[in-house]
């Protein structure tokens, strides 16, 4: 089906490819014009994925209303933090009968909504129309075409499938899934359990703390969805377990990567400052911390990595402070 994707970034293009790829027709948008017309003229995105080729039937515009001409489908792609803001410039001429896909993986900094919540409450896009899209889906290796799978969340079944269907190829498998909660969730706090793994790593500790720290972070994330109403299935699938372990372990990550590099003594603003891309959990920490004191849910490793975050603690103080934290049973 005709779609849109919003965001020009590593994932949005890598996601692209993939729905080309699928035969689906896709329009590309851009908030930088210059990148548009480097992926119009060479069938290329050099910023974030130098090297690898474009399908020729992939388009990109800054113009938003050219993205959504005759859409059936809307796929959102940008930074989280910067949707609602995005939707609210959109909202006067975004279709109201197209199904509308996350693949944002975030919440929202003072509301501490999930990204569909988001889209609903600003669009209206009803809940049997919107999908969350997560699991370990490491965009380069995506945009390399290696073989991955994902999570492809909707309360309706039918929509699920369709979103499916646009977006499966020999090289990338989607399954379905009904809980859209645990999904979102478990994409969003991965991130903040990949800075603690990676600020481990920075630390120079080995494999035992960095699985300490991925173990527990599964344990506070299936706790934060038991109280939202997930499905605890779903933390152990693709979109919880599948997508932590990529995120935690991989140098491609984003996060991880900028977790230890705090971990090696940099601030916050000084690698902000030496790259291009988000990493989302720096940004929704906060927000996930708040969604827990909300749903009454203790998240030790989340609040410590807000404190490092913050300049609250060192990472080295981090560490020694969730060892110290009273013993307990599993």
């Amino acid at each position: 089906m005709r779609t849109a994707v919003f965001g020009t970034g590593s994932w949005g293009t890598a996601f692209s490819m993939v729905l080309a790829d699928a035969g689906t027709d896709v329009t590309m948008w851009g908030y930088e014009a210059e990148v548009c017309h480097l992926i119009n003229r060479t069938h290329e995105n050099p910023l974030y994925h130098p090297g690898i080729p474009l399908d020729e039937s992939l388009r990109a515009t800054p113009d938003p209303l050219e993205a959504l001409e005759g859409v059936e489908m809307v796929v959102l792609a940008v930074p989280a933090q910067t949707l609602r803001a995005n939707l609210e410039a959109w909202s006067s001429f975004f279709p109201r009968d197209v199904i509308v896909v996350s693949l944002m993986k975030g919440i929202e900094l003072g509301t501490a909504k999930r990204m569909t919540q988001v889209v609903s409450e600003v669009i209206g896009t009803p809940d049997d129309r919107l999908v969350a899209v997560s699991g370990p889906n490491l965009a380069r290796e995506i945009a390399e075409r290696q073989p991955a799978a994902t999570t492809v969340a909707c309360v309706d079944h039918d929509t699920a499938v369709r979103v499916q269907s646009a977006c499966h190829t020999s090289r990338f498998r989607p399954y379905t899934n009904s809980d859209v909660v645990g999904t979102e969730l478990g994409g969003a706090v991965k991130n903040v359990i990949a800075l603690a793994t990676g600020i481990a790593d920075g630390l120079g500790f080995g494999e035992n703390s960095k699985s300490a720290v991925i173990t527990r972070g599964l344990a506070e994330t299936s706790r934060l969805g038991a109280s939202l109403g997930a499905a605890p299935s779903t933390f152990m699938g693709l979109a919880g377990l599948g997508d932590l372990v990529a995120t935690c372990m991989s140098p491609l990550s984003r996060n991880r990567t900028f977790g230890e590099r705090m971990g090696r003594g940099e601030t916050v603003a000084e690698i902000a400052a030496t790259t291009r891309q988000v990493a989302e959990g720096v940004k929704s920490c906060e927000s996930i911390l708040m969604l827990g004191s909300q749903a009454g849910v203790d998240m030790p490793i989340v609040e410590h990595v807000v404190a490092v975050v913050r300049g609250d603690m060192t990472p080295l103080q981090m560490m020694e402070s969730l060892l110290s934290r009273d013993v307990k049973s599993e």
